[in-house]
């Protein structure tokens, strides 16, 4: 099999390995006084994974895909276009509520609840984002992978 293709598998399930891990702390966090250290280090570190994984995939997309979904099919290609866009808001946001969560550990009590709480938001927003973007690329790679 194609080393490519192979990466490109592991990033597709990564993708949604990280929807999953993102909703974990979003789900654990509604309730803001809730511990849940290793569920947010874990969202982090697998969306940040497949982040990676797929910013090592762009090249060989841009030289081998890119132009032929756009020449035969517009529409997939902006639709990959906003994948990479939510899959990029997925992983800042996701870093955003893991730095509140972590932050609030060491915040004053004034600030330690509000800053959990858009930790809670924060992982609500990136796994929305992820979902979309894990979505929006499954349905690209059925019309044309490596």
């Amino acid at each position: 099999m194609d080393p490519l293709r192979i990466r490109e598998h592991l990033h597709g399930h990564l993708g949604w390995l990280a929807v999953l891990a993102l909703a974990h702390p979003a789900i654990l966090l509604r309730n803001h006084r809730r511990q849940a250290h290793l569920s947010v280090a874990l969202a982090v570190g697998v969306s940040t994974l497949a982040a990676a994984l797929g910013v090592w995939l762009y090249g060989p997309y841009r030289a081998q895909l890119r132009q032929p979904i756009f020449a035969f099919a517009p529409s997939v290609g902006y639709l990959f276009e906003r994948k990479e866009h939510l899959a990029f808001a997925a992983v800042v946001l996701g870093w955003a509520g893991g730095t509140a969560y972590f932050g609030a550990v060491t915040a004053g009590a004034d600030v330690r609840d509000p800053m959990r709480r858009a930790a809670h938001w924060a992982f609500v927003c990136s796994t929305a984002c992820a979902a979309i973007a894990a979505l929006l690329g499954t349905l690209v790679a059925t019309y044309r992978t490596f």
